[in-house]
């Protein structure tokens, strides 16, 4: 191919002519290829990170109510199976149905009934006072709505004018988020 000078252009100067096979240069090539990285990748590493963070956070959340209603299901697991277990000839009436309400379900009804037919006649008759603590507790499981809770217990008798007894025992303790509260639902010797 041959070029003429044109008057316009000094001597010794040819112009370039690009020829028609030519492809665009690595230089035209790099601004599209940034161009389609910044339309397509950056936002989908954006929803990418905000999904993994919307996951984390939703499990940090999940985490600090679990072990939140494990903190307060083992508090008042134990405090429910002192005041269940806990009486005095001349209080077991009133102590019992306070016990009552922190109770739920069947349990409450079977716990109301046993106190009312066994538990206060014998501990009026013969005198009978318990104390109750609780050495030790762990949560086993707690969620939402439903916890349960291992107590250990240790139980001193006294019968009229006897020495005290004392016994240990432990016991799985179900609880019911009911209303806002913990509630008993169930009582199992372990």
């Amino acid at each position: 191919m041959t070029v003429t000078p044109t008057s316009d252009a000094p001597e010794g100067d040819v112009p370039e002519v690009a020829d028609a096979t030519d492809s665009p240069s690595p230089d035209r090539r790099r601004p599209a290829l940034r161009r389609l990285l910044l339309v397509t990748l950056l936002p989908a590493l954006a929803t990418v990170l905000t999904l993994a963070a919307g996951y984390f956070r939703w499990q940090d959340v999940t985490a600090r109510g679990a072990q939140e209603a494990a903190a307060q299901s083992v508090q008042t697991a134990t405090e429910a199976t002192i005041a269940m277990l806990s009486y005095r000839p001349e209080t077991v009436d009133s102590a019992s149905a306070a016990a009552a309400d922190g109770m739920t379900g069947a349990f409450r009804e079977e716990y109301t009934q046993l106190i009312k037919e066994v538990v206060a006649p014998g501990a009026k008759q013969q005198h009978i006072s318990t104390v109750v603590t609780v050495p030790a507790a762990a949560s086993v499981t707690a969620g939402a709505h439903q916890a349960v809770v291992l107590l250990f217990v240790d139980q001193e008798t006294t019968i009229g004018n006897g020495p005290p007894t004392m016994s240990a025992s432990s016991v799985r303790v179900t609880l019911d988020k009911v209303g806002g509260r913990w509630l008993v639902s169930q009582f199992d010797p372990v």
